[in-house]
């Protein structure tokens, strides 16, 4: 799986960079964890909150999980929040520390989930981060079978219908597409045909590569020195870009 540099070069297939994307074991039980029925209550709770823009306090949240479950709300919520700012790229911030009360911001600037807010479904920015991500560290051109191939790593499958992002290939194929977050072509003289994955102009008029990088890291709770590489290109990047204006078509 070819997702880099093997010795911070220029190379970008090599062993180390597929060791920097690989999903950790606890990426990937923060995807499982949402099955627990009082994880998935209390996300569902925070997400109405995140739509309303609404504060709520522990109390509240200790009704969601119902009351027997006490002594597990700090496992509870300490799960809840990390996956919604997997999933979702939304921090959970306590701004009362009296009456334990909290609010919901997008750490990214992305605003796909805005233009959904009538949506009851879970907000779906962390996704869309981690394919930026993946395209970037790929040379910021990804073939379509890596993007599947990490993918399938935190249990998203092309064509099997997902409880947070419905259909996955649809959502990424041709939602985002129309959207011009990314752009989806056909590998030049590729027979049988074969696609890859680009960032599209709404992606670099909302996002920079560096915060990309940063979620990345906090996804994979790893020491960003493994993504040092891809840190020093982020930051000529958002040098070169200051000031660029990304037509949006």
């Amino acid at each position: 799986m070819p997702w880099s540099t093997s010795d911070g070069s220029s190379s970008i297939q090599g062993e180390e960079g597929t060791h920097s994307l690989q999903a950790s074991a606890h990426t990937k039980s923060l995807f499982r964890g949402l099955l627990d029925e009082k994880v998935a209550d209390l996300l569902h709770f925070m997400v109405l909150k995140y739509r309303l823009k609404e504060p709520f306090t522990k109390a509240e949240m200790l009704k969601v999980v119902i009351k027997k479950d006490k002594n597990q709300f700090p496992v509870i919520f300490k799960k809840a929040s990390k996956c919604l700012e997997v999933i979702s790229g939304i921090d959970v911030k306590e701004v009362d520390p009296k009456i334990h009360s909290y609010v919901l911001s997008n750490s990214l600037d992305l605003t796909h989930d805005e233009m959904h807010s009538d949506d009851q479904s879970m907000p779906k920015n962390g996704l869309l981060a981690i394919i930026l991500g993946v395209i970037f560290i790929e040379g910021n051109c990804a073939p379509e079978e890596n993007i599947w191939d990490f993918l399938n790593m935190i249990n998203v499958y092309a064509g099997r219908e997902h409880f947070i992002y419905g259909e996955p290939r649809k959502l990424i194929t041709r939602d985002w597409v129309q959207e011009n977050y990314l752009e989806y072509r056909k590998v030049s003289n590729s027979d049988p045909p074969r696609y890859e994955f680009l960032w599209g102009p709404r992606a670099y008029a909302e996002i920079s590569k560096l915060k990309v990088l940063e979620f990345l890291v906090k996804v994979k709770g790893t020491d960003p020195i493994s993504f040092s590489h891809w840190y020093e290109e982020a930051l000529r990047d958002d040098e070169e870009s200051r000031g660029h204006s990304w037509p949006l078509r």
